[in-house]
């Protein structure tokens, strides 16, 4: 599974880049708007950190500006990802930019329906949003299991690309069902280090170390 940082921070993205646990990245207007800083200039300091891709939203809601504004982004760096919503004028933009060699991340989806127009329309990536599913009551790790099911039943290249990602619960569950990226905030990802029994153990070596009297260095 392929590790995508869901942040416009850079200093994050450049802490787990070192550690090899950054395949990707993906921003947004929100995380952009928390970054504070210009959507050119950080999305293009993120693209020198990374090589993987990188996901860069359009904000225009016709298909002919976001296409422009897709067109505009791509020039940023060789590895961004045009990310479109999945309205019917994104899956148009889709269509176009894809068309044009240009990498695609279908965003805001929330029903297997959705997500095979995208892979129709050539999508690169697929993102399911599965903490908001879950926020009303519905399953969001069931349409991850569907869209896998669907994607294997007709051969479609489109990776899926589980995004709302809020606990390390659900990046062990996206891996089992076979979403082939997963997309979190920094902090999830090094939650996923953590262990009770691990915090347990360590607490134990360590007191026993100690009455040994014994250094390594």
């Amino acid at each position: 599974m392929k590790f995508f940082v869901d942040t416009a921070d850079v200093e994050a993205i450049a802490e787990l880049n070192d550690l090899g646990m950054v395949d990707g990245v993906t921003t947004n207007p929100s995380l952009i708007l928390k970054s504070g800083r210009d959507i050119i200039e950080v999305t293009k300091e993120i693209c020198s950190i990374v090589s993987g891709p990188v996901s860069a939203e359009v904000v225009a809601l016709k298909a002919e500006d976001m296409i422009a504004e897709g067109r505009k982004l791509a020039e940023i760096a060789p590895n961004i990802a045009v990310k479109v919503p999945l309205t019917w004028d994104g899956l148009k933009t889709c269509k176009v930019l894809s068309s044009e060699g240009k990498m695609v991340n279908v965003t805001l989806c929330f029903s297997a329906n959705q997500a095979l127009l995208a892979a129709k329309a050539g999508a690169t990536f697929i993102s399911p949003f599965i903490g908001r599913l879950d926020d009303i009551n519905l399953d969001g790790l069931e349409l991850i299991s569907d869209i896998r099911e669907i994607y294997d039943n007709y051969g479609f290249d489109t990776q899926i690309l589980a995004a709302s990602i809020r606990t390390a619960n659900h990046v062990t569950q996206c891996a089992l069902i076979g979403a082939d990226v997963m997309t979190a905030p920094p902090a999830v990802i090094k939650a996923m280090a953590s262990h009770v029994l691990t915090d347990k153990g360590l607490d134990q070596f360590m007191k026993d170390w100690a009455k040994t009297g014994q250094k390594i260095i």
